[in-house]
């Protein structure tokens, strides 16, 4: 089989979505002819944990450690709760922003080009120059963000004669948070010159959206294919929830606080006899203060969960038992090309999608195509109140299903199909 090595900084015990792509990805490379060696860091400062992803790397993956060093380290002495919610996404609005997470910000941002794991690129190169030498590596794949981990690879490419494919889970220097840095004018233009450098000298660029795709496709000449996210594993039934339950899976950031979800759900609290009383609104990860306080305001904080962050298992549990999975977007154009990975594990649910996001989004196309829920524009007050009762209505008479079609594709077996013939390409 032919080798490949693939650089990433994300890797079990690390939670969230961003360890699932490529922890999926080499459990089926091997069934296509690919032997997958792994490089992660020995020691990284990860925001959230779950150990039971450990259980799920593949038996006989070779995985190979370096230590890093993370400035995050360093500010958590300064504020331990700041440094977490900031490294995980968490930033707040301008106008609440504390001295301190304006000072945080800006280093960030200034400082550390193109993010916090700069100082694990050198040794990294080096280290791996000679794996590349011993193991025959005639490929490598970096997966970012954090877009450090590419760095590595364009070191490589420079210094080896080998094939380098660039994946990015999300863009670079377009994505939404980047605005929020305080960057300087000089240090925006280091990042787009980095971000441009990797772009015009990978062999091959991966996409996890059709809009990525052309964002880059206008500063590179270089093939770039779309391999979206997916969802694993056999389905489950389990017992649906009693009350009608909405479930929010994953971080729920202040931008994306869905104010007008919460108005209309009071409204039908007020409307609707027992309406108060079977609503259960579950909300599975960080949510940030401000959502908080919009649930208060509206009076449902005795309908809503929070759980916080659970182990991936535990969710999937939870989505498969919520009588509707909820999927909220930022309402601005940059956010158009971000599909969400919990949205193909919410298809492989079988349970109704109800998402709410900005015109044109990418997410809401596969939504439709799959007949797997209602998508609404943020904003659209009356098609949303609609939407909720409709679905109420069904919950009331024990009709409330859903069957997408044509998700196999999105399976994670399939998706590795489409990277193994990248690779085969590449090779």
């Amino acid at each position: 089989m032919q080798k490949v090595l693939i650089i990433c900084y994300y890797w079990p015990p690390a939670g969230g979505p961003g360890v699932q792509r490529w922890l999926k990805f080499v459990k089926y490379l091997p069934e296509f002819g690919f032997e997958p060696l792994v490089y992660v860091p020995e020691n990284p400062n990860y925001p959230m944990i779950d150990d039971s992803l450990v259980n799920e790397v593949p038996k006989g993956l070779r995985v190979i450690k370096q230590p890093i060093f993370e400035p995050y380290q360093l500010a958590s002495f300064l504020s331990e709760k700041k440094t977490k919610r900031i490294s995980s996404g968490l930033i707040p609005r301008s106008s609440k922003q504390s001295f301190l997470e304006r000072l945080m910000l800006w280093v960030r941002g200034n400082l550390f080009i193109p993010d916090a794991r700069k100082f694990w690129v050198g040794p990294s190169v080096e280290y791996l120059s000679d794996i590349i030498r011993k193991e025959s590596i005639t490929t490598i794949i970096t997966t970012g963000p954090p877009h450090s981990v590419h760095l590595i690879g364009l070191k490589i490419r420079q210094l080896h004669q080998l094939k380098w494919v660039a994946d990015f889970r999300d863009p670079w220097t377009s994505i939404g948070y980047h605005k929020k840095l305080k960057l300087t004018k000089a240090s925006q233009k280091k990042h787009q010159l980095l971000e441009k450098a990797v772009l015009e000298n990978a062999d091959h660029i991966i996409t996890t959206s059709k809009t990525t795709k052309k964002e880059f496709a206008s500063l590179s000449k270089r093939p770039i294919t779309v391999i979206t996210n997916g969802f694993d594993g056999e389905l489950v039934e389990v017992a649906l929830d009693d009350a009608f339950s909405i479930a929010h899976i994953g971080s729920l950031l202040t931008d994306r606080n869905p104010e007008l979800l919460w108005e209309l759900l009071q409204e039908l609290c007020e409307e609707i006899p027992k309406f108060r009383e079977q609503l259960s609104i579950q909300l599975i990860g960080v949510v940030g203060d401000a959502v908080k306080a919009s649930i208060a305001k509206y009076g449902l904080v005795n309908q809503v969960s929070f759980l916080g962050y659970v182990p991936h298992k535990t969710v999937l549990h939870k989505q498969r038992q919520s009588q509707v999975l909820l999927l909220l977007e930022i309402d601005a154009p940059e956010t158009v090309g971000i599909i969400p990975g919990k949205l193909f594990e919410y298809m492989h649910a079988n349970r109704p999608i109800l998402a709410i996001g900005p015109k044109h989004w990418e997410a809401a196309d596969i939504i439709s195509d799959t007949k797997s829920g209602k998508c609404l524009v943020s904003g659209d007050r009356e098609g949303l109140k609609k939407a909720l009762l409709e679905y109420y209505k069904a919950f009331q008479k024990n009709q409330l299903r859903c069957t997408p079609t044509g998700i196999v594709k999105y399976s994670r077996r399939e998706l590795t199909r489409r990277l193994a013939n990248t690779l085969e390409w590449e090779s």
